[in-house]
């Protein structure tokens, strides 16, 4: 038998603690959201809450990002279970790739086989407008690291898994034409993944331009790493588009600015996010 290391001992630990108010309150998670910066405000759509703060469950870290709420959500949204992280951990928040990445393994051993995955990202594409919201297709990791570099944990997932569908066709088709019938304007697109806390150089963007990345942010990566790891295959990813850059004009950024445009295209997103989930079979 394979001696389990601390970190499996932990995710196990934090998986139990929330088994048992799942269990208490007799519900069924298949279903995970994961809320980027300014977009917290799906929790309110959610009925029958449990919220249980971050620093409750054993071993999860603690958000110290300004629009990251901070809390584990699980209710029922329009007639499914879900698990909802109100707000994220980042690298550059000085968390380890394990500590950033704890969240899908804890959902991994929950058995969650849904995940959408949301940030607020800087639009890269010339064609996108503020208050986008951006369908990922795939993505660029850009992090100078990979959250599976270690010892390879057998019972997750294989050494070596395979990234050529990151995010679920399956999953972005469904989305597309949720959005054409709820009448939203979405676009599609590829994701940069940097590590933070500073914004892009000019001359990144204009990097980034050339090899097909569309937008830009700080999450997201490490995290639909892991889940692919994990075997959770029915991913999608959301962006809002929060500013736009070509790389040539100067256009100063600032966080707040990042979550009062995500703020804003809330309710479009909220509503996305709702009806995919209802239209989604699984």
């Amino acid at each position: 038998m394979v001696k389990m290391s601390e970190y499996q001992k932990k995710v196990i630990e934090a998986a139990d603690y929330v088994k048992k108010i799942i269990k208490k309150n007799s519900m069924k998670i298949k279903t995970a959201v994961i809320l980027g910066s300014g977009l917290g405000g799906l929790v309110e759509s959610i009925k029958d809450k449990c919220e249980i703060p971050y620093g409750e469950i054993p071993h999860f870290p603690v958000s110290t990002v300004k629009g990251h709420g901070g809390k584990l959500i699980l209710g029922n949204l329009d007639g499914r279970d879900v698990l909802v992280m109100q707000g994220r951990f980042h690298y550059y928040e000085g968390y380890h790739m394990r500590e950033v990445t704890f969240p899908v393994r804890v959902m991994s051993e929950l058995k969650i086989t849904d995940l959408v995955v949301t940030n607020a990202a800087g639009g890269i594409n010339r064609n996108f407008k503020v208050g986008d919201l951006m369908i990922i297709t795939d993505h660029l990791n850009f992090f100078g690291t990979n959250p599976l570099i270690g010892p390879n944990v057998e019972q997750w997932g294989t050494r070596f898994p395979d990234m050529s569908e990151a995010y679920s066709k399956h999953m972005i088709e469904l989305c597309e034409k949720t959005a054409c019938g709820e009448k939203i304007r979405v676009v599609k697109g590829v994701y940069a993944g940097f590590t933070g806390p500073s914004y892009e150089t000019p001359a990144e963007i204009r990097f980034l331009k050339i090899i097909g990345a569309d937008a830009v942010g700080m999450s997201t990566v490490p995290e639909v790493i892991v889940a692919r790891h994990a075997g959770i295959k029915n991913i999608l990813g959301i962006s809002c588009i929060t500013n736009v850059t070509n790389g040539e004009t100067k256009i100063e950024a600032t966080h707040e600015e990042v979550v009062e445009a995500a703020s804003g295209a809330s309710e479009k997103f909220i509503r996305l996010v709702r009806a995919t989930l209802k239209n989604h079979k699984g």
